[in-house]
């Protein structure tokens, strides 16, 4: 038992829970560590064999491959980043070291360079014999072949004979880069940061094992093919320094580019028979060196130096960007790259610290606010612009600039148009605006002539079609979908034919409401599909037919939501003449499942299965998954991995044929589950006051008896009924209650539906809150004297304000409550650095106008001027980094409600963001809050912190988890510093 959770023992056993006949046991606190997610999982392509990690909260993690027709299974302690190689022979992953030994490592104050590294692993499917090879940074296997693998080594550790006692090791370079020096050069000697070694490379024959190591080494590339590897090379004293190719039949080598300089992006084209580098080989000796892009074919002696700066094509004043991107178009016959404006030479030497002057100047003309521009700073100083050569002549084309600085080109870069949107002129409205506006041109890819297709579109932009012959957007004052020939014309209307609403009905924040979404193109770009609330059409880009619903209107007429499920990730265009899986949510029950259907014809979707479960969403399965989605199908087998869960049931890993007649479980990531008691969810409904009807979720502990009377905890954030069939985690993470560990513990759990009214979100939560919790105690199992509620963020918000206008609530917790819309409105989203004021105008906070418009309604809706209703005990967390809502906010309501000598607590973890990010952290404000909770709803004796507070100058040396009147036992037994 770790220190925190042994603190905590006598309250726990405080808490009355009663275990079933299997003697069950509640979730406690010490349940978060063996927790597991399960990440990485891959499918093979021959549908033989899955790989997935299990990983705790904490801790060493374990690698499974599964065999899917036998029983085979290889487990691998500390596996992750998993891959099959293409014959679906060898599984390659890396080694992590044991957590504690780099802790260990670390407590003693190790190099970086001397701490435990990752090892390569190599399994064979065949023998299940693991080959590992020791200090591994990374490795690579060739996309389309099988037999190879590269992996670059960590350097040897060294002895370190030049830090003097006290002083920090160095830090260990990331592989492919250096520290920048002045100038925006590479650092080397006389230029700023020294110069950094390469290390080793190896090529490794996965069946002989036969390896060659090539030295030096910074960055590597395989061929798709497997036929060729690339890599770049760099050494203190530049003598290893350039740009080589290995054929890997023979494992010769060629010499692109030597000679001192830098090397990077080195990339091949699909057919694996072009290479393209940039170096500043040529003009390294100056204080600026410029860039240039090179190329090379099989059979070339050398690289030829395609183009740099001051080439026809690239604009005056600027270079080749070593920033910038290198690709090849799919069919090999361009290459783009990057350029920027060169940038103004480092001055000589820097000022004395004394000489400094840091100032940010705020300029009302500025297009970003100047927070802004300090957090896009970075980015904006390495930002590139996408530039062409035309392999053929040799001719280079700007395609972006400043002013229209993202282009996409069409179908892999083959087309012979780009599309690209732009919010340049509209920068300013950001701060008040949303969704932003945008400019949208059709860029000639041969000539670089623009021509606007959209002016100051409101929304995300245009996308340009697969084929590239249109593009397509939503626009949410007409309230349809439009399309228009990437040459311009008339844009034409896709769904004004529909009958139905194409608009999501239930965005109720005061602006442009969004669509319910697109499906994609079919093949040749001939049909654009969109869907309406149940059912999906597919609509003509240039008008002439009429849409049509191809689920025939089975979604609308039995209340399900079908959308396209795209089973074949490389597939960018829906196949007309196949069968096509649809996934389906019941918006009545939440069940979900798949149905077969085709885009031809008029026959109707198919059921192939419906489940009162969640289904689809990878990424540990930690809540989420309303309905069907997220299926990964092998290339080479009708055989598709997915997860599914319920309130009760862990997303496991699943497969299927597509016929989803007979599903197999492939993991079992948790299964101490079964030795928890836990909990049921249900449905459950009532009218506003306001009289609309709602729905919400109930969670009911495990062996619930409607004939007694239980706490509740209320949770809420927006709208959630959609997730019944989701599962939650035991563990709340940063930020909100776990509803299963609060289930299990013997709490009764309602997460009520939130609709909003316009200029009234805080009235909007009372009338659809309240209600919905006195619908529940009127059911006669919930103690109405035992309530308590949770929120944050948006949530904290909302508590704030019900707890001035309702005593019904025993205690409450607001997260990160923004109190004072006044002061908020004026504030900073600091991870952004954007003006708050689009929140409280158009997006969640809903006032729907500025601060002098609307006035009255900033003040009505803001918990802080009616603290002095406050009778309920009130918690926050609130943390002195939060980037989202200023800290400030959580100061002004705990000073007003301390002046009015109510009962609350702020808990700021120092240097979080808005959630906790630190495990150590969470855990910890899962167990405060659980104190809280627990003494004012379940009678638990109150801890320390709680009861007397944690003095500053005790800081450190108490955490204060301790009941009162057991912190003389505590620090006796050695648990309390």
């Amino acid at each position: 038992m770790n220190r925190l959770t042994s603190l905590l023992a006598a309250s726990l056993l405080a808490l009355p829970v009663v275990a079933d006949a299997q003697q069950k046991r509640a979730l406690d606190h010490d349940a978060y560590d063996s927790w597991n997610r399960i990440q990485g999982q891959v499918l093979s392509d021959d549908g033989r064999w899955v790989l997935y990690t299990v990983s705790p909260q904490e801790g060493d993690g374990e690698l499974y491959v599964n065999a899917l027709r036998s029983e085979t299974s290889y487990v691998v302690p500390r596996g992750e980043s998993a891959q099959f190689t293409e014959d679906n022979r060898f599984v390659v992953f890396l080694i992590k070291p044991e957590l504690a030994l780099v802790r260990e490592s670390q407590k003693e104050g190790a190099r970086q360079d001397a701490q435990p590294k990752d090892s390569l692993g190599i399994l064979d499917l065949a023998s299940g014999e693991t080959t590992k090879v020791e200090r591994v940074k990374s490795f690579a296997l060739p996309e389309e072949a099988g037999g190879w693998v590269a992996y670059l080594l960590e350097a040897p550790v060294e002895e370190d004979t030049t830090a003097a006692e006290g002083e920090e090791a160095p830090a260990r370079p990331v592989a492919g880069r250096r520290p920048r020096g002045p100038g925006g050069r590479a650092g080397r000697s006389g230029g700023g940061t020294e110069k950094q070694d390469g290390t080793g490379l190896v090529l490794r024959n996965l069946s002989s094992g036969a390896a060659q190591q090539f030295e030096k080494a910074l960055a590597y590339v395989f061929a798709k093919d497997g036929g060729h590897l690339a890599y770049t090379a760099a050494s203190k004293d530049s003598t290893a320094d350039g740009a080589f190719v290995i054929a890997t039949a023979d494992g010769s080598v060629t010499t692109m580019l030597a000679g001192a300089g830098d090397y990077k992006s080195a990339t091949f084209d699909e057919a694996g028979e072009q290479i393209a580098f940039l170096s500043n080989r040529d003009d390294y000796a100056s204080k600026q060196p410029s860039f240039t892009l090179y190329y090379w074919r099989p059979g070339s002696e050398t690289a030829e130096a395609l183009l740099t700066e001051g080439a026809d094509g690239i604009p005056d004043g600027w270079w080749v960007s070593e920033n910038g991107d290198v690709s090849f178009s799919d069919n090999g016959e361009r290459l783009f790259f990057g350029t920027a404006p060169r940038p103004e030479p480092e001055p000589e030497e820097e000022p004395q610290d004394w000489e400094q002057v840091e100032v940010d100047v705020w300029n009302w003309q500025d297009p970003l606010l100047q927070p802004m521009q300090l957090v896009r700073r970075n980015q904006e100083s390495t930002r590139t612009y996408e530039a062409v050569v035309h392999l053929s002549d040799g001719s280079i084309v700007q395609l972006a600039d400043v002013d229209v600085p993202e282009v996409t080109v069409g179908t892999d870069g083959n087309a012979g148009v780009a599309v690209a949107s732009t919010d340049m002129p509209y920068r300013k409205e950001i701060s008040w605006e949303s969704p932003g506006f945008n400019d949208v041109y059709a860029i000639d890819v041969n000539t670089g002539a623009r021509k606007m297709l959209l002016e100051k579109l409101q929304g995300r932009g245009a996308q340009l079609s697969p084929d590239a012959k249109y593009i397509t957007w939503w626009d949410g004052h007409a309230l349809a979908w439009f399309a228009m020939d990437v040459n311009g014309g008339e844009p034409v209307n896709l769904t004004s034919q529909i009958p139905h609403p194409v608009f999501n009905k239930l965005d109720d924040r005061p602006q442009i409401p969004g669509s319910y979404g697109s499906g994609g193109w079919t093949e040749d770009d001939r049909f654009f599909l969109v869907y309406d609330e149940f059912d999906i059409w597919v609509t003509d880009p240039t008008g002439q037919q009429a849409p049509r619903s191809i689920t025939e209107g089975v979604g609308r007429r039995d209340n399900l939501r079908f959308r396209y499920v795209p089973v074949d990730q490389e597939q960018d265009q829906v196949d007309e003449t196949e069968s096509i899986i649809l996934s389906a949510f019941d918006l009545g029950t939440k069940d979900a499942g798949f149905y077969r259907d085709r885009i031809r014809g008029d026959r109707q979707p198919e059921l192939l299965t419906m489940e009162p479960k969640s289904f689809g969403r990878f990424g540990g399965g930690f809540g989420g998954g309303f309905g069907g989605g997220g299926l990964r199908k092998a290339e080479d087998a009708d055989l598709v991995l997915l997860t599914r869960s319920s309130f009760d049931e862990f997303p496991n890993l699943w497969v299927s044929d597509l016929s989803f007649s007979e599903m197999e479980q492939v993991s079992d990531a948790n299964p101490q589950m079964a030795d928890y008691l836990w909990g049921s969810a249900e449905l459950t409904y009532w009218q506003s006051t306001d009289g609309k009807d709602l729905a919400g979720i109930l969670i009911k502990p495990e062996n619930f008896d409607p004939s007694k009377q239980y706490p509740m905890m209320v949770y809420f954030y927006e709208k959630n009924s959609d997730g019944l069939h989701s599962f939650r985690q035991p563990f709340g993470g940063g930020s909100s209650v776990s509803l299963s560990f609060y289930a299990s513990r013997g709490y009764v759990v309602f997460v009520p539906d939130i609709h909003y009214m316009d200029g009234y979100p805080g009235e909007s939560a009372f009338d659809c809150i309240v209600p919905g919790v006195l619908s529940i105690v009127a059911e006669g199992f919930v103690d109405p004297a035992r309530i308590g509620v949770q929120g944050h963020s948006w949530g904290g918000y909302q508590i704030a304000y019900l707890v001035t206008k309702t005593n019904i609530f025993a205690a409450a917790e607001a997260g990160a409550p923004v109190v004072n819309m006044t002061s908020a409105y004026g504030g900073i989203r600091w991870g952004t650095g954007m003006s708050r004021m689009f929140q409280y105008e158009r997006t969640q906070s809903r006032i729907g106008g500025t601060l002098w418009d609307k006035l009255p309604r900033y003040i009505e809706n803001s918990p802080l001027f009616w603290a002095d209703k406050v009778e309920t005990p009130v918690l926050m967390l609130h943390n002195d980094e939060d980037t989202a809502v200023p800290w400030y906010q959580g100061i002004e309501y705990f000073v007003a409600l301390r002046r009015l000598n109510k009962p609350v607590w702020m808990l700021n973890y120092n240097g979080e963001p808005h959630g906790l990010r630190k495990y150590q952290n969470q855990k910890d404000w899962q167990v405060r809050m659980q104190q809280f909770f627990d003494h004012y709803l379940m009678d638990a004796p109150a801890p320390v912190w709680l009861a007397e507070g944690v003095p500053a100058v005790m800081k450190g040396k108490t955490l204060g988890l301790e009941l009162v009147g057991e912190q003389t036992r505590t620090a006796g037994s050695g648990n309390n510093p």
